[in-house]
């Protein structure tokens, strides 16, 4: 397949960008226009012209801040109350502040937004408080239309490189070691300032399916940001608020209450009875739909079969063409009609991704980490509740900061021994002659995830999952084998997924309560502001495992009053009416 070479360069640019999904683009734009003399290099495991979560588009902007609509003191107080109160405001207020700026060069791109019959933007209902979700007509084209900025920019772009781990000196970002997915050469790329925006942790839990790649999220985002991140040294954040998601059974995609629930869909039990008020996902209400999955009530399911014909056309003309375009040949294929049947549900498997719940590096309004001259956007960054816009919001942010940061350093110097270390390292599964091969390291892994680490969480199983983490470790390290660069690829991202496996289990024992609705509802501890209303940040200890501290939340610039702190939970309906 992919011959393994051996090959070792270096090159020097002024700002290296890692992952070439929706953050990183749009970082590498606004880094070259406010530095046109900077070396900007954008680099991908795959290519960029069609990588990252929205690879096949998006069906559209899930938190958008239009005026008008809603305002950023709004948005602000409803992510905090969202996310259960633990929120540095300073992020969550900046992007929401200048979030339309970015759908408005959006729309300059080409990326259409759906227009009323005034032609203001169409803005949806379907958030708890606030109106903030803005449907996308021509959403399959939105990564074209990034790729042609790409190319007009020229940017420089380095595809189906994978970088395997961040270089630090002197107590800053220095660069990072990177492979090549087709040849297995090695790329040592020196640089000023790195943005990391490398997707969520997708493949930490196993579908129900037994799948390897048949997940909620996008299975290439197998959580090398996030190991990368550990073992430079950064600080993550709250990485027992996991991401659980609802999603139609048997198939790695959302049942998509969050589109059909401004049309008239709900979410419904096996009665057909409506049983929480919104479809806003949060800790809350998948709390409450894994309430009523386990009860005898359920299953859950997704109902649009009392709606008119033409609604249900215009749901299936969204859901069926963008994003994922396999999900009418699966309802096809299982004999599912939206106008005579409900859609049944189920819960997704865990992982991290900020995106939709609030795991992640740690970062502060500009998109810095803890290292300077390090940055991390999108999914794997810690602002709560980003999702797609977010992610190019915050891009943009660190784009803009890393362009100043770079005009006040010069390259860092690093450990040129990290470098034949980490060669090692990635290449010790192709001296072998025999053993066990990637895709079972990593089954392993995430079945271990599910047995043990799935909410709700209980202490003895976590540290017996730490305990089997251990030994796969050990069986990766020294067993596992390769046979091309392909599977070098393969093996790396079961490295990622187990540091991730190993970074769940620690942050969700080290908080000793219950936050975050299911994302970390442990059964033996009750909520406990008192001694938790903080962030958890994890770090690499000088042992190399996870090492915890506490870290206050940020004084409100929003301020939430009493009455208003327990919104979500409060989602239940009352008392279930069935659907006429």
């Amino acid at each position: 397949m992919d011959e393994i070479l051996d090959g070792l360069t270096q090159i020097d640019c002024d700002i290296l960008i890692i992952g070439g999904g929706t953050a990183g683009p749009m970082a590498a734009l606004k880094a070259k226009r406010k530095n046109p003399n900077a070396n900007v290099v954008l680099l991908d495991k795959a290519h960029v012209k069609r990588s990252g979560a929205i690879s096949m588009g998006m069906d559209g902007l899930n938190n958008t801040v239009i005026p008008g609509f809603a305002t950023p003191e709004q948005y602000t107080k409803e992510i905090t109350i969202a996310n259960d109160g633990i929120c540095d405001q300073a992020a969550v207020y900046r992007y929401a502040q200048e979030c339309y700026g970015i759908i408005q060069e959006l729309d300059s791109f080409g990326i259409r937004f759906q227009k009323d019959q005034n032609g203001e933007y169409d803005v949806k209902k379907v958030h708890h408080i606030g109106t903030y979700v803005l449907p996308m007509p021509n959403g399959d084209t939105v990564k074209k239309a990034l790729y042609r900025q790409l190319r007009k920019a020229r940017i420089n772009v380095i595809n189906r490189y994978m970088a395997t781990r961040l270089l630090t000196g002197e107590g800053r970002i220095a660069g990072a070691i990177c492979v090549n997915t087709r040849s297995a050469e090695f790329l040592v790329v020196r640089a000023k300032a790195v943005i990391m925006g490398l997707g969520a942790a997708g493949r930490l839990g196993l579908p129900t399916s037994g799948y390897l790649y048949g997940t909620y999220e996008n299975p290439t985002n197998s959580g090398e940001g996030y190991s990368m991140a550990y073992h430079a040294g950064a600080g993550l954040a709250n990485l027992e608020c996991y991401q659980i998601n609802p999603l139609i059974k048997d198939y790695n995609g959302p049942a998509c209450a969050y589109v059909a629930g401004p049309m008239g869909g709900f979410t419904s039990n096996a009665q057909g009875e409506r049983f929480i008020e919104c479809d806003y996902w949060s800790g809350q209400m998948m709390q409450e739909f894994y309430d009523e999955l386990q009860s005898g009530k359920g299953p859950v399911f997704l109902k649009l079969n009392h709606l008119a014909e033409e609604t249900v056309s215009e749901i299936e003309r969204v859901l069926h063409i963008v994003e994922r375009p396999t999900r009418g040949h699966f309802h096809s294929g299982r004999g599912t009609d939206y106008r005579k049947q409900m859609i049944e549900m189920h819960i997704s498997e865990i992982g991290f991704c900020s995106g939709h719940s609030a795991s992640g590096v740690f970062v502060d309004e500009h998109a810095r980490t803890t290292i300077p001259g390090l940055y991390a956007a999108g999914d794997m960054a810690n602002v709560p509740h980003n999702y797609m816009l977010g992610a190019f919001t915050h891009g943009a942010f660190a784009g803009e900061d890393a362009a100043d940061f770079i005009g006040e350093v010069d390259f860092a110097s690093f450990d040129q021994g990290e470098v034949e270390a980490e060669r090692a390292r990635v290449l010790a599964p192709t001296k072998r002659d025999d053993g066990i091969p990637p895709n079972q390291i990593e089954y392993k892994t995430r079945r271990l995830v599910n047995d043990y680490l799935q909410p709700p969480k209980v202490t003895a199983k976590m540290e017996l999952a730490q305990k089997r983490f251990a030994e796969t470790r050990e069986a990766m390290e020294t067993q596992m084998y390769v046979r091309d660069a392909h599977e070098l690829m393969r093996s790396l991202e079961a490295a990622s997924i187990l540091d991730c496996a190993d970074m769940a289990a620690a942050a969700s024992i080290y908080r000793t309560e219950s936050r975050w609705g299911l994302y970390h509802n442990r059964v033996e501890y009750e909520r406990d502001d008192e001694n938790w209303f903080c962030h958890t940040i994890l770090t690499k200890g000088a042992d190399g495992a996870p090492a915890h501290e506490k870290r206050d939340v940020a004084p409100y610039m929003v301020e939430i009053a009493e009455d208003e702190k327990d919104a979500y939970y409060k989602q239940r309906v009352g008392k279930s009416v069935a659907a006429e």
